[in-house]
C-alpha cells in the first residue's frame, strides 16, 4: 500500500491534488481527513484542508522504483522496463550503457538481481509472482550458446567414448543442457556436485560403454568425480 498527503482550499480540492500528484483515480483511493479547512478572521489565520490518500501501488511502478534506487547505489546508469505478462507474472528488461556489468560472468549478476527482485515483489504477497529479468536478449543468446555447447560436447563424447564434465552451471542452464541432449543417441546426462559448483556430466552409453572409464574434461581425463 502507498500513501500520499496533500492540501487544498477544500477537502475535495485536497483529494484531487493528492490523486493528481500520485497519478491515481479518485475511485481507487481511500481518504483520511487530517485537517479541516478554516477560513480565519478577515482572511487571516486561515487553514487549508489536508488529507491522506491510501492506494494500492501498481507493482510495476514499485519494481521500477526499487531497481532505480538499486542501480543508483551500484553506480550503474540503467533503466528497467517492467511488463506484466498474460499469466500475471513480470518480465523486466534492463537497458543502458555497459550492460555487461549487470550481466556478470555467465549471467551471475543478472541472476542475482532477478532473485533479489523476486524476493522484493513477493514479500508479503498472497499470490506468488514470477519475475524474469533480461538485458540485450542475453538469456536467449546464452541458451542458444548452451545448446551448441551441449551438442558439440556430446559429439566428442561419442567420438572418443569418454565422459565429459562441463563447467559449473545454475539449475536453469543445467536444464537446458539436459533437454538439448534428450534425443541425442549414445549419450546420457546427469548432474553432480553441490551448488554453486554443480555440473552436468555427459556420459557415453553406446557400444563398449562399459570399457570407457573416467571423465574427459577440458582436454584431459579425470578419474571419477
Amino acid at each position: 500500500m502507498a500513501q500520499f498527503e496533500a492540501t487544498g482550499k477544500t477537502i475535495e480540492e485536497a483529494i484531487s491534488n493528492a490523486c493528481s500528484t500520485a497519478g491515481v483515480d479518485r475511485d481507487s483511493v481511500s481518504v483520511e481527513v487530517l485537517e479541516n479547512p478554516k477560513s480565519g478572521f478577515l482572511g487571516i489565520g486561515g487553514q487549508l484542508a489536508k488529507v491522506r490518500v491510501t492506494y494500492e501501488e501498481a507493482i510495476d511502478n514499485s519494481v521500477e522504483g526499487f531497481l532505480s534506487g538499486l542501480f543508483q547505489h551500484m553506480g550503474v546508469e540503467a533503466t528497467a522496463t517492467v511488463t506484466e505478462t498474460e499469466d500475471g507474472n513480470l518480465a523486466i528488461d534492463l537497458a543502458g550503457e555497459n550492460m555487461g556489468l549487470l550481466i556478470g560472468r555467465r549471467g551471475e549478476t543478472l541472476d542475482a538481481l532477478q532473485h533479489i527482485t523476486n524476493l522484493v515483489v513477493n514479500r508479503g504477497a498472497e499470490k506468488h509472482v514470477r519475475v524474469t529479468m533480461d538485458t540485450e536478449n542475453y538469456r536467449q543468446k546464452r541458451e542458444e550458446s548452451l545448446i551448441r555447447l551441449a551438442k558439440k560436447t556430446a559429439s566428442q563424447v561419442v567420438k572418443y567414448r569418454r565422459n565429459r564434465t562441463l563447467e559449473p552451471m545454475n539449475a536453469y542452464e543445467r536444464h537446458v543442457i539436459h533437454t538439448a541432449l534428450q534425443e541425442f543417441e549414445n549419450v546420457d546426462t546427469s548432474s553432480v556436485g553441490t551448488e554453486p559448483n554443480r555440473r552436468v556430466v555427459i556420459s557415453y552409453t553406446g557400444p563398449d560403454a562399459g570399457r570407457s572409464s573416467g571423465n574427459y574434461r577440458r582436454g584431459g581425463y579425470s578419474s571419477g568425480y
